[in-house]
């Protein structure tokens, strides 16, 4: 069985719930190594929110809890659109010397979409980096 790549989705919005929704489906249906390992997002009762909860994912409010995770996070997404949380996310992996996770911001997911082929991603007015 070859690596599998464990997934935090930062960002249940606009643009992070229809990204999640199809992201968890092509793995599914597709049968990838991919886990979706947590996510976070400020409305705890989101349908999408709710479904990672019943599915055992850990969902946390404060997107900086993620950083906790450590090395069980390979990429967290960050679909936040907040270009001030990617600069905290950053420096909490430094001041936690994880060398290991990466932060994807929102033109990964666009660029994940355009291959899903599943029409438009919507966009944030916010995606600094």
């Amino acid at each position: 069985m070859s690596h599998v790549v464990k997934v935090a989705l930062l960002g249940l919005g606009d643009v992070g719930e229809k990204f999640a929704e199809h992201f968890l489906a092509k793995i599914q249906e597709e049968h990838v190594n991919v886990d979706i390992v947590a996510v976070a997002s400020r409305d705890l009762e989101s349908p999408v929110a709710l479904g990672f909860m019943h599915s055992k994912v850990p969902v946390f409010k404060d997107a900086m809890e993620v950083v906790t995770l450590g090395a069980k996070v390979d990429i967290i997404f960050d679909l936040t659109g907040d270009p001030e949380l990617r600069k905290k996310l950053r420096t909490a992996l430094q001041d936690a010397h994880n060398q290991h996770t990466v932060i994807a911001p929102e033109v990964v997911a666009h660029l994940l979409w355009n291959f899903f082929g599943e029409g438009e991603l919507p966009r944030s007015s916010r995606t600094g980096y």
